[in-house]
């Protein structure tokens, strides 16, 4: 589109092409497969390109969509006159009393939130939007805050230390450590347990986990760390399934419904486990069958740009689709609740990760 036709909407994005939801609901990222930058280097490639995204507003179906982006620019304005600060959630509620004809979900609001990033180009964050966080981290770290407190995060209980989601808050907290590793681990549980067998004294690590898909708090404060300690290998541990795969793409190469915020905050994460290999460690009572969602989710990876240089991630895609099941880490319990601890250990010791 040329510079006449721009209309009000028109913004560059940066994005990647983590095809990790479905194709019907990525609303601004469509065409991001023309990559030209790499953060990790050849072997690690980033697809980014600069794009053009405009919507028709003389067509009727978008009309509502223009509206609810001066909608929430309304707030945001409102928001930032006043100091203040809400999440996504408040500014659902919020919207939805204010024009229930407008708002009907949380996801029409996320979706305007990412629209107006887009259009002015920043951070949620700097439009007085928090992100809501899911995230605990525990481990050999210590925390630093701005009034001078220090949090210990080997002390905390087993829900671990509460990731902040004031974006600012995270980027101004100051570390410090004697780990040698960090530890992302894609579910609660598994957290929990690895917190509560001190798995950290065992393995000198940070742990951390979103408790699913990582939310962009969770993500912001991985970054920091990566920042902090450059030298620190951060590994995943995952469930050997498509879902699995995708979580650890979202650390690595961003989520693809980010825009402007997908790039910034990306880490080299390394596969650690569960993978093909690992099978033999499952009873057959363990294996779960791969759904049509799964199916759906693994052809997207494998047809994505981002994994067309990752032949161990394609391999590893490809044999859940031949294999025809998936394994959940709690498969691991069958030899004891500390098999765990001593599985991960192993692995990260023997570099035994892709």
């Amino acid at each position: 589109m040329n510079h006449e036709q721009r209309t009000p909407f028109h913004a560059i994005e940066y994005a990647c092409t983590a095809d990790i939801v479905p194709p019907q609901e990525i609303c601004r990222s469509k065409e991001n497969s023309h990559g030209t930058r790499s953060f990790f280097g050849e072997d690690e490639p980033l697809f980014l390109s600069h794009l053009t995204y405009s919507r028709p507003f003389s067509n009727k179906k978008f009309t509502k969509a223009f509206v609810r982006v001066w909608m929430v620019l309304r707030i945001s304005y409102k928001l930032l006159e006043e100091g203040k600060h809400a999440t996504q959630r408040e500014l659902f509620y919020r919207l939805l009393s204010e024009a229930p004809n407008y708002f009907r979900c949380q996801k029409q609001v996320n979706d305007a939130i990412q629209d107006v990033v887009a259009v002015v180009k920043c951070s949620r964050y700097s439009l007085g939007i928090l992100a809501s966080s899911r995230g605990s981290v525990t481990g050999r770290l210590l925390i630093q805050e701005p009034d001078g407190a220090v949090l210990d995060c080997t002390n905390t209980g087993s829900a671990g230390q509460v990731i902040t989601g004031d974006l600012n808050c995270i980027q101004n907290w100051r570390f410090q450590s004697d780990a040698r590793y960090i530890l992302v681990v894609e579910k609660d549980a598994i957290f929990q347990r690895l917190q509560e067998d001190k798995f950290f004294y065992s393995v000198p690590c940070i742990i951390i986990t979103a408790k699913g898909y990582p939310d962009l708090a969770s993500r912001i404060f991985l970054h920091q760390l990566r920042c902090t300690f450059p030298m620190f290998p951060i590994v995943a541990l995952v469930d050997w399934n498509p879902a699995g795969l995708a979580i650890l793409c979202t650390y690595k190469f961003g989520s693809v419904r980010m825009g402007l915020e997908t790039s910034t905050y990306v880490c080299d994460v390394k596969w650690l486990g569960l993978r093909s290999r690992d099978i033999q460690l499952v009873s057959k009572e363990s294996f779960i069958p791969l759904t049509a969602k799964d199916r759906q989710l693994a052809t997207s990876l494998l047809s994505s740009k981002m994994l067309q240089n990752k032949k161990a991630y394609q391999e590893e895609l490809t044999h859940m689709l031949e294999f025809g099941g998936r394994i959940e880490i709690e498969a691991l319990y069958a030899h004891g609740y500390s098999f765990l601890g001593k599985y991960i250990a192993q692995k990260i010791v023997e570099r035994d990760y892709i």
